[in-house]
Formats: C-alpha cells, structure tokens, sequence
C-alpha cells in the first residue's frame, strides 16, 4: 500500500500553536482549513450525512482522529457528526444481559429486526462467550448497529470496529442500504501508522489507579515526573487534584507492547489491503508519519509527536525532563517522524470536504 505524504505546513505562517491545549487547537484547525471547515459545516447543517469506516491496526488512533474531526467543526460537529465504536456497542449488551428489563427490550427488538442463521438463545450464548478470537455473526452486529443509530438520529457516521474481518467487507459496502440511510457519500478512512508507534504507545502507557485517566510515560507526561530511587525509574503522577497526587501505573503485560496481539495487527493489515484494493467506494488515506528527510518542507516543528526523555539530578534531587522530536523506523524501515494527531486530523478535514 502506499500512503501518499500530505502538507500542512503554510509557507509564510510563522505563528505555532500548542496542539494540547483545546483552544489553542481551535485557531490551528481555523489557521490550517478553516475553508474546509465551512464546507463539511454547511453540508451538514443542510441535513445532509456521510458514513465513515475507520480501518487501521489496533491503538491506531481511529476514536482519536473522529473525535478531533468533531471538535474542529465545532457545535454543527457536536450536532451533526456521531463516533460510534461497535466494541463499545457490543460491550454495553454485556451489561443489558443481566438486566431482565433490558435484556427483554433487547431480544424484543431482535425478533423484530435480526435476520440470520441462529436463533435468539444462540446470540446469548455467543454474546457470553465470546472472546478476542471469535467474532459475533455479522448479522447480529449489524443489527445491534443499526439499533444504536436508531437512538441517535440522523447523523453523519464514523463507525469503529466495522468491518473487522476479509469476510465483512462485502457488507459494508450495502451498509447504508442496510440502516435505511439516504445514499449520501460512504468511504473508508484507511489509518496507515507503523508497527513501531503502536509497540511504544502500549509499552509506556500508564492509567491512573483512581480516575483512570491515561496517559504515557515517553509520549505524554502529567504535570509532575518522579524518581523511584528503589526501583530505579521514573514514574508520573496523576494532575487530577482529586487524586491527591496518585501515582500512574501499567497495565498488566503492557510491557509486552505488541507482542501479544500481533496476530490480530497482522489481520489489520490484510483488511487495510483488501479495502484499499476495492473499486468503487471512495478512500480517504491518513498516515501517521512522514519521513525525517521531508518532513521540512511538509509539517511545522510543533506537528511533529515529542518524545520526553528523563534524568534525574541528584544533587537537587529532581527530574530533569528532556523533549525531542519523536523519530521512529516505519514499516519499510524509512526514518520517520511521528506526527501529533491534529496534522493528521487537518488531512482527514481536506480529503472529507473533498468528497462531499
């Protein structure tokens, strides 16, 4: 596959925006495609929608990227543009399965709706055991989708999760068809980021054990860093005030980064492939790095993801913290810098307005 550089750098802008802080982030989606912007606003202030499927490999950033997209178009995004994750989806019937209330509601709809090869009973019971390796029918998911779109009303879609297989491509391509949806443009958003990126984003990410807010120790630090003179490394502390200075922690077999789930990113990849290959529905490409020798003439400095480095000074007893430009190998092994997700989300505004 190959996953053409986008720019978006503007010759001539010298102001720098700090792609952290929501506001800041506001004027830089203006700055960078504000006529792009008002373009997908009007569109959709029209009563008109678009289905988007995120395909990437897992911890791409597909949640990250829709989310960012709905922030840029601000209220008309919060009105009119929906994330819906189908893991999420089918996590929640977990849950109205032990109500007897809910799962009532539940089956009712599926006698209604739910056409397939098993019976209610049998969904139960793949619902209960199902597991990272076995997939729900594809029937029952996309009933459980369309219920949920019922819920929210006419928006424009990014569904994530679907499809998850070689198998399902084929029915994402009638997907509109199957939720009643106007024939309004549907596309694939394809996430291109390297196997390297993925690996370290798991291996350093810590949680709060008490808000649960997460965050990385080499890619997105709190406020405060410390210095486990026993253990000898470096941990972060949680900003919530409420936490009262807790300290972050991994996740159990993290350390592993990919390792065990290498299996399902190979899986990723081979559905990255199929739908790329595919005629007649359109493609909107995202990547996650660009190359160090191009990247001057393509992204501004503070685009690119920073990587934080610590040491800790003994002698004033405090963690020293150094930040640098984030440089990864690629999946063809090219030097690369990682780009923040905004920069990203600017190619996903330009290509969307593109397509409507």
């Amino acid at each position: 596959m190959n996953f053409p550089l986008f720019k978006t750098k503007i010759e001539g802008l010298k102001e720098k925006f700090d792609l952290t802080d929501p506001e800041s982030r506001k004027k830089y989606f203006q700055t960078k495609a504000g006529g792009e912007i008002r373009k997908i606003q009007d569109y959709l202030s029209s009563g008109k929608t678009f289905i988007a499927y995120l395909l990437g490999k897992k911890n791409s950033g597909k949640g990250t990227y829709s989310k960012l997209f709905i922030e840029a178009l601000g209220e008309i995004g919060q009105k009119y543009v929906e994330h819906i994750s189908v893991g999420d989806i089918v996590r929640a019937v977990d849950e109205e399965i032990k109500d007897k209330k809910k799962k009532k509601e539940l089956f009712d709809y599926l006698e209604k709706n739910y056409r397939g090869f098993h019976s209610l009973e049998e969904l139960a019971f793949f619902q209960k055991s199902r597991s990272i390796k076995t997939l729900l029918p594809t029937e029952f998911i996309l009933t459980l989708v369309r219920r949920e779109i019922g819920r929210r009303g006419r928006k424009a879609l990014f569904l994530d999760g679907f499809p998850r297989n070689l198998d399902q491509v084929s029915y994402s391509l009638f997907f509109r068809n199957l939720v009643d949806f106007r024939p309004d443009p549907d596309f694939f958003v394809l996430i291109d980021v390297p196997l390297t990126v993925i690996d370290q984003r798991i291996k350093y990410r810590v949680i709060c054990p008490k808000c649960q807010t997460p965050r990385n120790l080499k890619l997105l630090p709190t406020k405060k860093i410390c210095f486990d003179s026993k253990k000898k490394d470096f941990y972060l502390v949680c900003d919530n005030p409420e936490c009262q200075e807790e300290r972050m922690v991994a996740k159990e077999g993290d350390d592993l980064g990919i390792k065990p789930i290498r299996k399902r990113l190979q899986e990723d990849d081979e559905l990255l492939k199929q739908a790329f290959s595919l005629y007649g529905i359109p493609k909107v490409v995202l990547r996650n790095t660009v190359p160090v020798e191009e990247a001057e003439n393509l992204v501004d400095d503070y685009e690119i993801t920073p990587e934080y480095v610590y040491r800790f000074d003994q002698k004033k007893g405090e963690v020293e913290v150094i930040q640098k430009p984030w440089i990864v190998k690629d999946d063809l092994g090219v030097s690369s810098y990682s780009l923040m997700p905004a920069p990203v989300v600017i190619s996903l505004i330009k290509q969307v307005a593109d397509l409507i």
